[in-house]
């Protein structure tokens, strides 16, 4: 089947690709949530799922949209939010990876996605995976543009409980070949009981990754995966105690991130 004669993914009453806040701001903090949603889209029903199991971490990443959210209203900063499940189609994974569009996740068999034509996967990219990405490279290349100074965080969240794994860190600090910004977060961050990850339990891989790799390491940018464990973003109090923590600790550390960033030069 071509891809000219599918039915449109989206209805035009549905969500777009992504979500931009502080679109046009020059703040020096660039947020991105690559897994904000659990949405499908309607055109591909539940994918075979419950409700209840898409709402799970396999679906989203509980609790990191609205975190993310909290820290672009505290620094009136940029945000760009995916608009729909990794179960659809995975923002931050290569397309090449097998985690692009997934067929298990976390052991749990994803019968839907299984069989696709190359027309239907491109159709996933294209009204879904290529849009979030080029809002966040048009924006990060208008700011290049004007020489405004740019750092580069990536908001997640992970389970505490993935299958044959113990994760004992309440938030990750994770990076590929430049340790600069996460060094600071990962020595600034000294609080009693809580016990922060160095690329612990996820470091930033090329066959795994994207945002940071593609938007992050390839310009040059100053850059940091932040992972949050689930079961402690599990309520908006929960939530509201980690966006006060991480604002405390980005606004302390501003001067050395600024410097990170003027230091650094877009290759874009």
């Amino acid at each position: 089947m071509n891809q000219t004669t599918l039915p449109s993914l989206l209805n035009a009453d549905e969500p777009s690709a992504v979500e931009i806040v502080n679109g046009d701001s020059d703040a020096l903090f660039v947020f991105v949530c690559d897994h904000a949603s659990h949405r499908i889209p309607q055109r591909l029903g539940s994918l075979g799922l419950s409700d209840e199991l898409r709402r799970t971490h396999i679906g989203w990443d509980i609790g990191a949209a609205d975190l993310a959210r909290h820290l672009a209203s505290a620094f009136q900063a940029p945000l760009f939010l995916s608009g729909y499940s990794r179960l659809v189609i995975d923002c931050n994974r290569p397309l090449v990876s097998d985690g692009s569009i997934p067929l298990v996740s976390a052991g749990i068999e994803i019968a839907a996605n299984r069989d696709l034509s190359a027309a239907e996967k491109r159709q996933r990219q294209d009204v879904l995976f290529h849009p979030y990405q080029q809002a966040i490279e048009s924006h990060l290349d208008q700011r290049k543009a004007r020489g405004i100074p740019t750092a580069l965080f990536a908001i997640h969240s992970f389970t505490h409980d993935y299958p044959g794994e113990s994760r004992p860190w309440h938030v990750d600090f994770g990076y590929q070949r430049d340790r600069r910004l996460a060094g600071l977060l990962i020595d600034g961050l000294q609080e009693p009981g809580i016990l922060v990850g160095d690329n612990l339990p996820y470091a930033v891989e090329d066959e795994s990754d994207y945002a940071i790799p593609v938007h992050g390491e390839q310009r040059g940018l100053p850059h940091v995966l932040v992972e949050i464990r689930q079961d402690t973003l599990g309520d908006a109090p929960q939530i509201a105690r980690w966006a006060e923590r991480l604002t405390t600790l980005f606004d302390r550390l501003r001067p050395a991130i600024l410097a990170l960033a003027q230091d650094t030069k877009d290759d874009r």
